[in-house]
């Protein structure tokens, strides 16, 4: 590895934050020229970045930006408030990553739109430890659940928010808030210019950059940006959404979950079989249909195929998937057996986990009344029980409101950018960060790890976590800083 210039000689701290930092550039390191001295370098115009959008994504790569090139000028232009997708993510509490899934390959298999591209190295050089020990670092004292889904302590999303725009602000990032970037071009000189509009006034103004990340989310205004400089991109369709439900009875079970349970999304346009439409997980009941995370996996996984399909399909549920169907009407004959004076409203089988209220919809739907004791439940009826509890069919109507999802699949694609630095291939000096590109995960803290500290951070998918790298580079005896984003710590 190259040595790290005289006035950046990192302490041992920061050289273990900074492993894969190569060269960089500072005043200090530029030798003296005739026509050129230290004291005129430094009214020389440092060279800029401008972030556009404020979630995760945008946030902390400017913060690595102003950590690694403490002379670049770093702005971060936001259409709303910052972090405000963070601040509502995981129920108020921030799901800022997956403690359960730390080995790279197993790591990517939870990307329906990019677990190929992520196989190799991507998240070896930052992974769900790096993204915790970041957060520790800084304050924000974190706790893994039994799931794998890791919250700060507080449960309160404010305590990543903080962290974020203090260290921003701290670091002297230029937070500027209720502006959009309408239009981007590239001039002559090879500098970006934005055109900058304020929501609330005629205000219009242009800005000059030497760098643009655009960390928009699943904005409109991100796909408009890259397209104009000359992207294509993928039509976004929304994921992790929950399922509408044909059954009206089952609002009566709204608020029953499920431990665990085995679905598999079956969809008339989808004729190859696809694994991943069959998925395993808690899920709950709603007032309209069916959600948790079993059900927010198959819509990830089955994003594009749901869609062409109008949200119309079949789920089939199998509310015993540990207990193999023949064993099922075993049990059941036995407790019948057992408990012939009983009734069967009251009492049923304790091996099947189930709620009382979901025992007693299921008599229902075999139109078997209160008074019926297990001595006199009809044989056909158990089996016609042990078969609803292995393969109950509901028929999907369609899917939750918009603003209820937190992640769509689409943007530009993955195979424009280079996944080493998320640089443009097809514009130099233009990076992207986050959702607005075709990469997203299933629940379970995997959006914020990739969309939020790899390349979102805001959008679940909690996904943003870029790393801005500095490299000197000459050009007709002067030095340029360039930008680089990595995903290292």
């Amino acid at each position: 590895m190259p040595p790290w210039p005289p006035c950046l000689q990192p302490t041992l701290t920061t050289a273990r934050r900074a492993t894969a930092f190569s060269r960089t550039t500072c005043l200090s390191s530029i030798p003296a020229s005739p026509t050129s001295t230290y004291e005129q370098g430094q009214h020389e115009e440092e060279p800029s970045l401008v972030v556009v959008g404020g979630g995760a994504a945008g946030v902390y790569a400017s913060i690595r930006a102003k950590t690694l090139a403490p002379h670049l000028n770093v702005t971060v232009v936001e259409k709303g408030r910052f972090l405000s997708k963070v601040k509502i993510s995981g129920g108020g509490r921030c799901n800022v990553t997956n403690g359960h899934h730390l080995e790279p390959a197993g790591l990517a298999r939870n990307y329906p739109r990019g677990n190929k591209e992520l196989r190799g190295s991507f998240f070896t050089a930052h992974g769900p430890q790096d993204t915790m020990r970041w957060f520790t670092d800084h304050g924000v004292e974190l706790k893994t659940e039994d799931d794998g889904r890791v919250f700060p302590v507080t449960d309160n999303s404010a305590s990543v928010v903080d962290c974020l725009l203090n260290e921003a602000r701290r670091l002297g990032v230029s937070l500027q808030a209720g502006k959009a970037v309408s239009s981007a071009s590239v001039a002559q000189d090879g500098k970006f210019v934005l055109k900058v509009e304020k929501r609330t006034s005629d205000f219009v103004d242009y800005i000059n950059a030497n760098y643009v990340l655009v960390a928009t989310g699943s904005s409109q205004q991100g796909y408009s940006i890259a397209a104009q400089l000359g992207h294509s991109i993928i039509a976004p369709v929304p994921s992790l959404f929950t399922f509408k439900i044909a059954d009206k009875r089952l609002a009566d079970l709204a608020g029953v979950t499920f431990p665990i349970v085995k679905a598999k999304l079956k969809l008339d346009g989808v004729k190859k079989s696809v694994p991943e439409l069959t998925q395993t997980g808690p899920m709950l009941v709603t007032h309209w249909g069916l959600s948790g995370p079993v059900v927010l996996r198959l819509s990830a996984w089955g994003a594009r195929e749901l869609h062409q399909c109008n949200y119309q399909g079949k789920l089939m549920v199998d509310f015993v998937p540990d207990i193999h169907i023949e064993d099922v009407k075993r049990i059941l004959f036995q407790y019948k057996d057992q408990h012939a004076k009983h009734k069967v409203n009251n009492t049923f089988p304790t091996e099947f986990g189930l709620v009382k209220r979901f025992w007693r919809f299921l008599l229902e739907q075999e139109s078997l009344n209160d008074d019926t004791h297990w001595a006199s439940m009809p044989n056909n009826h158990l089996n016609a029980i042990a078969l609803r509890l292995k393969q109950w069919m509901f028929e999907v109507v369609g899917k939750g409101q918009f603003k209820d999802e937190f992640v769509t699949a689409g943007g530009v694609p993955i195979s424009e950018i280079s996944l080493g630095t998320m640089e443009s291939k097809k514009q130099p000096n233009l990076f992207f960060a986050g959702e607005v590109l075709n990469v997203d995960g299933v629940t379970g803290g995997f959006n914020f790890q990739i969309n939020r500290f790899t390349t979102n951070f805001g959008n679940g998918n909690l996904i943003e976590y870029f790393i801005f790298k500095v490299r000197r580079k000459r050009d007709t005896n002067k030095y340029a800083i360039k930008i680089r984003i990595f995903q290292d710590d």
